[in-house]
């Protein structure tokens, strides 16, 4: 099966879209100088059965990462949310990723597109504003609470990032969520107690598994990836107040580093992180730039 593409190019850099997967983004390459093509995030194998997490960013509503229990209490009543990713036992990501998105404008150098999507008690529409200027990619996502009721939503971006031996992550943050064997919060630390945890200097990845998220980031993340790579610097909305970082290890070719809302299973936690809740036809927002210059491009 052949997937139907939309793809921008502005002569600096290249994008390719795939609204039956989740409005997801398949490619995005920036030009080197002798012509070719270097990929920013990693590249879409294109086969369409493995999926929509095997592209190069997902966007993240009503929710970000897993809910434990069921599901979740709100004002008095507990909404069931269904696992809904294969092999994962408990709902993952929300359903914007899996929904088929349709396009409402396209111009040169941006495209909007949206879906409706329904997951547990949430009932929403989402909209995207992709914009490919020189230097850099803009993203921006609006959820609208369809759900006739008040609940607590949330958003984040999931890209997927090339790794090889000289890429090095920098970002600062003020505390860690470790995690159980499903995946779930296990008590936070701060950073400053946790040394093997802080990236404020730049460093290369743990040779091992990590999957964790990091509160009080400070909104903007540098990712250098040596040479003949792109290096840039990610950046996002005030309200992206916590970033996950995972990668299996290091031979694996790709890590993530996914600036959302709330930590894992914020439905679940005390006070609900970084949770909005949204009244029927209220709207949360956010976005996320990626950008490479002369002091964050390619080498």
């Amino acid at each position: 099966m052949v997937a139907d593409r939309i793809i921008l190019d502005n002569g600096n850099a290249r994008l390719e879209l795939v609204p039956a997967l989740g409005g997801g983004i398949a490619r995005l390459d920036v030009r080197h100088p002798d012509g070719a093509l270097l990929p920013v995030l990693r590249p879409w194998n294109g086969r369409m059965e493995d999926g929509p997490l095997a592209l190069g960013c997902n966007v993240l509503v009503p929710f970000s990462n897993r809910i434990s229990g069921g599901g979740f209490e709100h004002d008095g009543a507990f909404h069931p949310v269904p696992a809904n990713f294969c092999g994962e036992p408990l709902p993952i990501h929300g359903d914007g990723f899996q929904r088929c998105w349709r396009t409402l404008a396209q111009r040169s150098e941006s495209l909007e597109v949206e879906c409706d999507g329904e997951i547990g008690p949430f009932r929403y529409r989402a909209r995207q504003i992709i914009t490919l200027a020189m230097g850099k990619l803009i993203v921006e996502l609006e959820v609208e609470n369809l759900s006739g009721q008040a609940l607590p939503f949330g958003v984040g971006f999931h890209p997927w990032f090339p790794r090889n031996v000289d890429t090095r992550l920098q970002f600062r943050a003020a505390e860690i969520w470790l995690e159980d064997e499903r995946h779930l919060p296990a008590g936070r630390q701060e950073i400053g107690d946790a040394s093997d945890w802080n990236f404020d200097g730049g460093r290369i990845l743990p040779d091992g598994w990590i999957n964790n998220a990091f509160g009080e980031w400070g909104g903007e993340a540098v990712i250098t990836q040596g040479e003949r790579a792109v290096s840039l610097r990610l950046s996002a909305s005030d309200n992206l107040a916590y970033a996950l970082v995972f990668s299996p290890g290091s031979k694996a070719d790709f890590f993530c580093f996914e600036p959302v809302s709330h930590p894992v299973d914020a439905h679940n936690l005390e006070g609900h992180p970084g949770l909005q809740v949204l009244e029927h036809r209220q709207k949360l927002t956010a976005s996320m730039t990626l950008e490479w210059d002369e002091r964050y491009g390619t080498q």
